[in-house]
Order: structure tokens, then C-alpha cells, then sequence
């Protein structure tokens, strides 16, 4: 079957609303603690929160929510208050986070189970640290992705998140992937990311494990180039840079179906 795919680098905003208002579920990860380095981990802030704005100034209304309902907490070097300053140029992030109404978003998120995914025109899952340990081999999401995509909806994974790829199968027991172009966490961005802690911080790399994947185009493009990929009604993007252009590719997705 032949699909579109496109790719998107760099960034660029300002989208139109359509005639009728679409909606957004985003899918953030529970708070775990990391298998590997002891650290409590949770979702990457600008994997929400940028997306969220693109969503936002499309018109559409955003749902929050995660597997197991309750609060969310951010990877700590994705806060950009963290002492690090690792994100202190994160300014919306920042801006989402003194935005008493969007963060009280975050304060207890309702279960992803709870929802009905038939009112909903895209999936976004959010990435981050928590997702390499509770969304990979969680069968109830795997479940979820498969059916809103085989439904044609828009399934838009960034980041580490897109590790739920690895596994997740459809209807007629093939990958999701399989046949699709798509992108996630770079080998190169975990090695930068170890040399910077002096550590091996996830218990395996998404670049690896998709290379492994027979029938499946797996692309990256320089460490943290802001890069997404669309290809037939799945959206993916590399690394936290790309929460936004992933979001301006389903937009554009969308357009084209109205």
C-alpha cells in the first residue's frame, strides 16, 4: 500500500484552525524510578509542553493523561528551574509552568483507560526517562497505539517514547513500523548524554534495538536536530527539539484530511 511520508527539520509556527475543532490526546508517563541509575524519573518537559503550544495555536483542545492517572512530575534536567540549568532556556516550558491552569493539567492526569479514544483526532505520545521503563512491554498501551492507528487516526510518537514502537503490533500480527520510516532517540544523543553523567543512563538504546528490526527505516539526523518524520498516518520525532515540528506534521496531516 503506497503512503505519504514527510520530514520536517527545524522550526517554524503559525498554523490556521480548521472548521471543526480537533483533539489532542497526550499521553505523558507516570513518575518510576530508573532501573539503571537509581534516579526518579518522569516525562521531558518540552516533549508536552511545546507540542502543546503548537496544538494550541491550531485551535485544538488538549487532553492530558497517563496510564496510571495522577500527578506527573518532569525529568529533572528538563525543569528549567533545575539547578543545572540544563533547560533554563526552556522559556515555554517555563512559560506552561507559571501558567496556573495548565499546570494544574499535570496535578492529577485521569487514566488513559478511562478515555474514549473514538473522540479524538490525534495520539501524542510524550517521551522522556520514565517511558523506557513503563511504556515499553506495557500491552494495554501497545494495545491503545495500535488501535487508534488502525483507525487511520493520527499516532504521533517523540523521543524515548517512540520505544513503544519496538513492539507494538497490529491487528494482523505485523509491527506498527513495519513497512514506515521513523525516528527516535539517537545512538549519538545517548553517548552524549552518558559522556555528560559519566554513566550508562538507559537500559538499552532505541536506535539499536530498531536497527535489529527487519522490513522497518529507522533515520536519524545530527544529535539534537530538531527532525520528525511522517509517513502514512504515523508521526515520529528524534529527541526533545522535536516535540514541536512532530506536532506541526500532524497539523499539517490533519489540514490535508479536512
Amino acid at each position: 500500500m503506497q503512503h505519504q511520508v514527510n520530514e520536517k527539520i527545524g522550526h517554524s509556527s503559525g498554523h490556521g484552525q480548521g472548521s471543526a475543532v480537533k483533539k489532542v490526546l497526550m499521553v505523558a508517563a507516570n513518575p518510576a524510578v530508573s532501573g539503571q541509575t537509581g534516579w526518579p524519573i518522569g516525562f521531558w518537559a518540552a516533549e508536552l509542553t511545546h507540542p502543546y503550544l503548537e496544538f494550541s495555536q491550531a485551535g485544538y483542545e488538549i487532553d492530558i493523561v497517563s496510564l496510571e492517572g495522577g500527578k506527573l512530575e518532569f525529568d529533572a534536567y528538563s525543569d528549567p528551574r533545575h539547578e543545572s540549568g540544563y533547560s533554563a532556556h526552556d522559556i515555554i516550558s517555563m512559560g506552561f509552568i507559571h501558567t496556573a491552569p495548565l499546570l494544574a493539567k499535570l496535578e492529577d492526569t485521569p487514566k488513559l483507560e478511562a478515555l474514549n479514544p473514538d473522540t479524538y483526532d490525534v495520539l501524542f505520545l510524550v517521551g522522556g526517562q520514565s517511558p523506557m521503563y513503563t511504556f515499553r512491554g506495557n500491552q494495554a498501551l501497545m494495545d491503545f497505539v495500535a488501535r487508534f492507528y488502525e483507525k487511520g487516526k493520527v499516532t504521533v510518537s517523540v523521543c524515548h517514547s517512540t520505544c513503544i514502537l519496538l513492539d507494538t503490533k497490529l491487528s494482523d500480527g505485523s509491527y506498527l513500523v513495519a513497512g514506515k520510516k521513523w525516528t527516535g532517540f539517537a545512538n549519538s544523543e545517548e553517548e552524549v548524554a552518558d559522556a555528560a553523567m559519566g554513566k550508562r543512563i538507559q537500559p538499552f538504546w532505541i536506535e539499536t534495538e530498531a536497527r535489529k528490526m527487519e522490513g522497518t527505516d529507522f533515520q536519524v539526523k545530527s544529535a539534537f536536530t530538531a527532525y520528525a518524520i511522517q509517513d502514512g498516518n504515523l508521526v515520529t520525532g528524534q529527541q526533545q527539539n522535536s516535540g514541536g515540528v512532530a506536532a506541526q506534521l500532524a497539523i499539517e496531516l490533519l489540514s490535508g484530511k479536512e
